[in-house]
């Protein structure tokens, strides 16, 4: 695939499909932007920086944002669960290893 079909195929999924199931792209990103700001400043205050579970934790909330535009997205759904369970194995890990385990 050469770049002309990249990008051609990329128009077609932005103005058609993924249109219709998440909504107008600015307020959808707008909305991801400001999850993503809470969870990187509190990374930011916690850690120091931005670590595996705040990784899960935004794309968490990226699912989230597509989800409120389109509730029956199944596969959305599928991902925020895959994206929760990695986020509470990760937690165990680095800066909150300290932890030993999930409460």
């Amino acid at each position: 695939m050469n770049r002309e079909q990249i990008l051609e195929t990329a128009e077609k999924l932005i103005n058609g499909q993924r249109a219709k199931d998440y909504g107008d792209a600015y307020q959808n990103h707008e909305r991801i932007a400001d999850g993503w700001n809470v969870i990187v400043r509190e990374a930011h205050s916690d850690s120091g920086y931005l670590t595996p579970a705040h990784v899960a934790l935004m794309m968490d909330w990226l699912k989230t944002c597509r989800l409120l535009t389109t509730m029956h997205h199944k596969d959305s759904w599928v991902d925020k669960a895959g994206y929760t369970a990695l986020g509470a194995e990760f937690a165990l890990v680095g800066p909150f290893a300290k932890a030993k385990k999930i409460d």
